[in-house]
């Protein structure tokens, strides 16, 4: 079988440690067992060096993730996991069963669309002094829509028993949750996912606390 160079040369993801859609895609390469090397982009140093004309040419979005793989190049997190999940072996990230795939997709939807996106920097930074009062009402507003629908779909993991993307889209949220001092304990289906699919290898060497840049006083 002939393989390109491109797809042989390790993958790179271009990511934040502690950006929520940048630990997707770290959890997503754990739990496929992929081999990466990671580009820090600090979200915050120098005014944002995701906002640089070099990473401009990366990802035109200015966001992070950017993942370069098998020659092309990805920006979207979900767009990554599915990539990943039809081109390497390993546990599959969405069921076969069509109605449990998409529920998962509704589930990852509902959290990379509806609730992660009004917390992240731009808009955080865009808000202002009631940036914490903000994060804090639409997380809420989404974990109340979310620990309804995973009281119908959730088993060991959001959908049945199996790991898919929408545990790795709802580890990740929690996490922000938490930072932003939400309290989770309101929500207990999502706290008893949360504390299962921590105690997981992939999540754990995901976590922002472990990553290349870390800082110090963050590390585990």
């Amino acid at each position: 079988m002939h393989l390109s160079l491109a797809s042989l040369a390790k993958p790179v993801l271009h990511g934040y440690f502690r950006s929520s859609c940048s630990w997707r895609v770290r959890i997503a390469f754990a739990l496929k067992g992929v081999d990466y090397d990671q580009v820090p982009v600090n979200l915050i140093k120098d005014g944002g060096q995701q906002l640089t004309g070099q990473y401009k040419a990366l990802n035109p979005m200015q966001q992070v993730p950017a993942v370069e793989i098998d020659g092309i190049i990805l920006s979207q997190s979900l767009a990554v996991i599915q990539y990943l999940d039809e081109t390497r072996p390993g546990p599959r990230l969405l069921p076969a069963d069509p109605k449990k795939r998409a529920q998962v997709r509704m589930i990852s939807d509902l959290i990379a669309s509806g609730i992660q996106p009004l917390q992240n920097v731009h808009i955080l930074q865009k808000i202002g002094a009631e940036k914490l009062q903000w994060a804090q009402h639409f997380i809420d507003r989404g974990f109340k829509a979310l620990e309804e629908i995973l009281k119908k779909t959730a088993g060991k993991c959001c959908v049945g028993d199996e790991i898919s993307m929408a545990d790795i889209c709802l580890v990740p949220q929690v996490y922000n949750a938490e930072r932003y001092k939400v309290d989770v304990g309101q929500y207990p289906t999502i706290k008893r996912l949360n504390q299962t699919l921590l105690e997981i290898d992939a999540f754990k060497v995901s976590h922002p606390s472990c990553q290349p840049d870390t800082p110090v006083d963050l590390q585990a």
